[in-house]
Parts: structure tokens; sequence; C-alpha cells
């Protein structure tokens, strides 16, 4: 790394092939090739919005007090989870039906992914199959659950992500209900609807067993029937446990005990996240609810964190705040809608380089001394 490398990225750029730089330039590039209601759904929040904007501004309310003088020349990004080392911290969050952005979608990703050997999490309501991503790319890859009304979809599930080689399973557990979505009522879209997220779900065996007849009406209505459980609770945790060998991470912890529950359930991985404040608008932001859950959590699990991250600075923030490795979403979204599976890849390469430069401008020269760093809350 260094300037070195900066420098390349300067020099590569010309006026044909620019691509953009910032978070908002690639939002306003997405927004230009996606139809408004795809658009919509990606780029809103729940409610009034309130935590979709809490979660960047609260990241701007932080501020790191750098170091000096310290040798940065050999800088170490690695992170180690779950018994795999990964280059470095930036993980690909689950995010479904990304044909909306592009049609090779999750594929596209997934290769992006494996070209830097970052975990890539395939959605439930992914465009692409469990097995079809896994033909594809043969970078690291984790399956993220929504939990189904029938469970033995889900046992189907994890089973078929397990057999496909992937590594971890994500729980989401925020979504027990849809949120209130206005700007997706605004413009009457609903992707699950338009089919945008069936494909792991007409490809199991359990779901299908599970319909009256196979059509497309009502692989849909299935879809629509299982994709939500206000029943979920700790009991199924502890089932999903029973059923698999892979570590379980559950997505969507805010509440402090919440997190000690979960250690004391044996989860092996916690991310604090509110969706991208896409569920429960009014919610506080994830970066103000890490420092809270890595102090329940004592360094018993992993703590990941995602929901809000836009810049290479907001990873060192919450690395520096405990977190163990940071979520992207919207932004490799984004790179997709505007240059397909060459868009992810620019992406992550402008992170990973915004992040590098951060770590070393704060006086760091390993991942694992980060917390040592002071972060002030404005």
């Amino acid at each position: 790394m260094n300037t070195t490398s900066v420098d390349a990225l300067l020099q590569n750029i010309s006026s044909d092939d620019y691509f953009p730089i910032s978070y908002e330039e690639l939002e306003q590039g997405a927004k230009q090739k996606m139809s408004a209601g795809a658009y919509g759904y990606v780029s809103s929040g729940a409610g009034g919005e309130e935590t979709l904007r809490s979660n960047e501004a609260s990241f701007k309310n932080y501020s790191i007090m750098p170091r000096v003088l310290s040798d940065v020349s050999g800088l170490d990004t690695s992170v180690t989870l779950f018994g795999r080392k990964f280059p470095h911290p930036i993980f690909l969050a689950p995010v479904g039906m990304l044909k909306l952005a592009d049609e090779e979608a999750d594929i596209a990703v997934a290769k992006a992914a494996a070209k830097h050997e970052l975990p890539f999490v395939l959605s439930t309501v992914a465009s692409y199959s469990i097995e079809k991503v896994a033909e594809a790319s043969d970078g690291p890859k984790w399956f993220q659950l929504y939990w189904s009304n029938n469970e033995a979809i889900s046992f189907s599930m994890v089973k078929r992500a397990e057999e496909a080689g992937y590594e971890a399973i994500v729980l989401t557990v925020d979504t027990v209900m849809l949120g209130w979505r206005e700007e997706d009522m605004r413009n009457r879209f609903s992707p699950l609807k338009l089919g945008f997220g069936k494909a792991n779900y007409e490809t199991d065996p359990a779901f299908l067993a599970s319909l009256p007849n196979q059509d497309s009406d009502s692989v849909i209505q299935g879809i629509l029937d299982n994709i939500h459980h206000p029943g979920l609770n700790w009991n199924h945790v502890a089932e999903l446990k029973k059923r698999t060998t892979l570590p379980i991470i559950l997505k969507g912890i805010l509440h402090p005990e919440d997190a000690k529950i979960a250690v004391e359930n044996g989860v092996d991985g916690i991310i604090v996240s509110n969706h991208g404040g896409r569920q429960l608008d009014g919610v506080i932001s994830a970066v103000d609810a890490l420092p809270h859950v890595v102090e329940a959590v004592d360094k018993r699990v992993p703590v990941l964190i995602d929901s809000g991250v836009r810049r290479g600075s907001d990873v060192v923030k919450a690395l520096a705040l405990g977190a163990n490795a940071v979520f992207i979403g919207r932004p490799f979204v984004y790179g997709l809608a505007v240059g397909g599976q060459k868009g992810v890849e620019k992406v992550l390469e402008n992170f990973i380089q915004e992040t590098n430069v951060s770590i070393s401008l704060a006086g760091v020269s390993a991942i694992k001394n980060l917390p040592n760093i002071k972060i002030f809350r404005k």
C-alpha cells in the first residue's frame, strides 16, 4: 500500500474511463441507470427515513484522534474470523433481488468479491440460486437466512448452502415483518411479487413440496406466505444450531441484552445492524449501538457491523470502536448498477485503498491495534 497505490489510481483516471468515486456520485450514477421503482427500493428507508439518515450522520459524529511518528510501512489489514483469514476487514452484506441493478446480479457480485478474497453473503431472496452462485465463484461465501413459516424450508436451504460450500449462516432477526416502506408504496413496486427474489425458493425441494402446484403464481404466493415469521424466537436459533455445523451469525442485533442472550445461546457471531434503516424507523444507529454490544459480548464472539458505512474512514471508526469487520451494502449495489461486475470491483478497490490510507494516517500498522486509537463522539 501507501502513496504509490493511490498515485496509481489517480494516474489511471481519464475522461474516457472515469468511474464514480464518492458514495454520492455512485448513488447518482445508479439512479440514472435503474428504473424508478428499483432505485427507490434500494435507496429508501422505512417510515420517515430517520434511521436511514442517522446511520450516516452518526458516523460523522465520531472523530479519530490519530497518532503520529508510528512506522506504518508494513500495514497488515488482515482479519481472521471463524477459522479463516481474510486480507481486508470489508465484507459484502446480503442484499436481495440484485437483478434490480444488473442482470448478472449475485453472480457478478460474488465474482467481484472473490477477486479480493472477501466474503460475499448470498441473500435468501437472491436472483440466482445457492448452487448457481457457488458454481460461478470459488471465493468465500456465507448464506443469509430469512426464516420461513414452514421451517422445513429454512433447514433445507441451510443444508443446501452447507453442501454447496458456504462457510457460515447469517440469520437475519429484524425482519419478522416488513418495515413501513413508503417509497415502495408510492411507486407501487414490490420486487418480490415481480419474481426478482425467487431463485432459492423455486429450486428448493421443501418449498416446492409445500405448494399446491408449481406455476409462477403459486411460487410467488408461497414466497410471500413464508418470507416473514413473527413467531421467530430463541428456540428457532437453538434448533438451527442442531441442524448445521456451520457458524451461526445473528444479523440485526442492536440491544446489548440481546447480544448477551445470543452468546448464551451459543451463537458464533453478531452483526450489529438496523437493516440499513429499512425496518423500524427511529431506532438507534448501528455505529452508536456498536460500543454497547461490544462491551456486552466482551470478546466472547466476533462482532461485525453494517448500516451506514460509506467511506474507508467509517471502516476505521467502526474497527476502532470494537468491530471485528465491517459490511458494505448500498455502495456495492450502486457499483453493480453503474458498471456490473467491474463496477463492484472498482467500488471494492476504492474502499480498500481508502481504508488502508485511513488506517495508516491514524497511526496504526495493523487492524488489531485500531482499538487503541481514541475515538470521540462529538
